[in-house]
């Protein structure tokens, strides 16, 4: 099939675009380079089944021939970056979702909207399932991509309910693995990357709040069988296993023999305390699990990251 990514030269986009592409589909990647690069679809450029268009959703998606079915991933995803662009993240989640939906509902594609576990904010229940409506500051400093990825997950129910487009929604925790930017602001590169310069590990808070770290090649798996599924959703796709803040940092400097001392910091306004995934909708209806253990997928990180900084230097 022909697939249309959105967000395709960012760091989940750029995976899934791979995804398609070795199993021998289309692949038409449409990135406005806001926060995506070229560098991490590089190696797809100029090959026959791949097609890279510079373009910012929020305007408009001008792709011409049948599209089977669009992942929509445009958007700012690290605090970092939506906090530095909040107007531009919030026209992605509404103008670029609708302009998406409606080009799915041209071509009688399939839709997949990528959403995010921030809709649940600092959730009062836990661990969060998908039927929980979430604990969110409409108007704090972090709602430009919480209220963002929430108004997109309305517009994509509606466009199911009421336009018959063949829509699905799911919500993505903490993902991690090679292609991210190194400086970010997300806690695994973060901490890996002060660990390999022997800088002070920042933990904001106590370091006893949690997240569930999922590896990028156990989530692009699950994404592609919702993209080739029929359900709507919403599914959490993300891993169960629950880790204190303060046991990552110990995790990166175990694997990294790093002797960075730790620094503690504020936590950020409406930072979650907890945040682990109920995933019994992905297991019975997409099959799908996490299989990479944090250490396994960490030391990968680590590996990765190591090597860039490695070309960093050669070239100064």
């Amino acid at each position: 099939m022909r697939v249309l990514v959105t967000g395709g030269a960012g760091f989940l986009g750029s995976h899934l675009c791979d995804a398609f592409v070795a199993r021998g589909d289309h692949v038409a990647c449409v990135d406005n380079l806001s926060t995506g690069s070229l560098d991490n679809v590089a190696h797809l450029v100029g090959r026959p089944y791949f097609e890279f268009y510079e373009h910012d959703v929020s305007i408009g998606i001008d792709v011409a021939g049948q599209i089977d079915a669009v992942a929509h991933f445009a958007s700012a995803a690290s605090p970092q970056d939506y906090l530095r662009m909040p107007i531009e993240t919030l026209a992605a989640g509404s103008r670029g979702t609708e302009h998406a939906l409606q080009l799915a509902e041209a071509n009688a594609a399939r839709f997949v909207l990528a959403s995010t576990s921030e809709v649940y904010g600092d959730p009062a229940v836990h661990p969060q399932p998908e039927e929980y409506w979430g604990n969110v500051n409409a108007v704090g400093p972090r709602s430009v991509y919480d209220e963002a990825k929430r108004f997109a997950e309305a517009l994509t129910a509606a466009y199911g309910r009421t336009r018959g487009v063949n829509a699905g929604i799911i919500r993505i925790f903490n993902t991690y693995g090679p292609r991210m930017n190194p400086h970010d602001g997300r806690v695994v590169t973060n901490f890996v990357t002060q660990a390999l310069d022997g800088a002070p590990i920042t933990i904001y808070g106590k370091g006893d709040q949690t997240r569930s770290f999922c590896y990028v090649d156990d989530m692009i798996r699950g994404i592609v069988k919702m993209i080739d599924s029929r359900e709507s959703g919403p599914v959490n796709l993300g891993n169960p296993e629950e880790l204190a803040i303060a046991e990552l940092a110990a995790l990166v400097l175990q694997t990294t023999g790093s002797s960075s001392p730790i620094a503690y910091r504020p936590l950020p306004v409406d930072d979650p305390t907890r945040r682990r995934p109920v995933i019994t909708k992905a297991t019975e209806r997409l099959g799908w699990k996490p299989e990479v253990p944090v250490a396994e997928g960490v030391c990968t990180m680590v590996e990765w990251l190591r090597a860039r900084q490695g070309c960093r230097r050669e070239h100064k």
